[in-house]
């Protein structure tokens, strides 16, 4: 019985591995780069089935603002292409060649980007969903909420928040203040108005796009409370919108999406088809 339902998932494993077409390192941002050695690009996992236009989720990894890298998110990528997700996963500069300021300029970028070439690659440029875990999840939401960064976010049909650090780094850096411990001096900076602006919570509106919440109840303690508040204020605004909690340690909330057995691929889907 074991043995035939490892041969089940061994191949579900295989098909999903094979039913998408990844383009490697592409060059989102435009002109000279000199923040560090290595300038930032994008990975794309196209559906197979390219006569039809996709839904597209832009993906931001984590890593404390300090770590991560893109390739690290290859299958993924490769299981929400075969939900039929155009999936787009972007690197960006870490700290300390970069703050919090330069990797949402450089998500924005990307989004952008994304925007204007994803036809191209069978996805809907005006459906358009970010979805970031850990550091990733503050980076994708302050993108879209922080009228700095983007003019225009009509295309973006929601975003979905995945065990999400940094939603309130105001309160946060005020009870912690940054050292150089992590290099957060360098990613928040010591200026209180800039953790403010690095707040996506500050910027929750009428004109927030749809959010999908994922949060474990075995997370980093701070992060969980940060959640819920964040949680709370968006009810203001969007009544219906889910807070799916689950008995899981912030890691395992985005490894449980390298199974693409996972439920959270048919809430995600719910999420998307829901929004028009």
């Amino acid at each position: 019985m074991r043995y035939n339902l490892f041969l089940s998932v061994l191949l579900m494993i295989l098909i999903t591995g094979c039913a998408s077409v990844k383009q490697e390192d592409i060059n989102y941002i435009q002109g000279d780069y000199t923040a560090s050695a290595k300038e930032p690009k994008l990975n794309i996992f196209q559906p197979k089935d390219s006569l039809v236009q996709h839904d597209v989720l832009i993906f931001v990894h984590g890593g404390n603002w300090n770590s991560g890298n893109k390739e690290t998110y290859s299958v993924l990528g490769r299981n929400f292409a075969g939900k039929d997700y155009v999936t787009v996963i972007p690197g960006y500069t870490l700290s300390p060649f970069g703050n919090y300021d330069q990797m949402t300029l450089e998500i924005a970028k990307a989004i952008k980007w994304t925007h204007e070439n994803i036809a191209n690659y069978g996805g809907n440029p005006d459906r358009i969903f970010l979805m970031g875990h850990s550091a990733g999840g503050h980076l994708a939401a302050l993108a879209v909420m922080n009228p700095k960064y983007m003019d225009n976010t009509a295309f973006i049909k929601g975003i979905i928040l995945d065990d999400a650090a940094g939603l309130d780094q105001y309160s946060y850096l005020q009870e912690n203040p940054p050292t150089n411990d992590e290099y957060y001096d360098v990613t928040w900076t010591t200026n209180p108005e800039e953790w403010k602006n690095a707040s996506p919570y500050y910027f929750l509106d009428e004109n927030t796009p749809p959010i999908l919440t994922f949060l474990g109840t075995k997370t980093i303690p701070s992060l969980y409370y940060y959640n819920d508040l964040f949680h709370q204020k968006l009810l203001e605004f969007q009544p219906e919108a889910k807070l799916i909690i689950l008995n899981k340690k912030h890691v395992a909330m985005v490894t449980q999406f390298f199974s693409p057995l996972s439920s959270r691929f048919g809430e995600i889907q719910e999420f998307t088809e829901g929004v028009q």
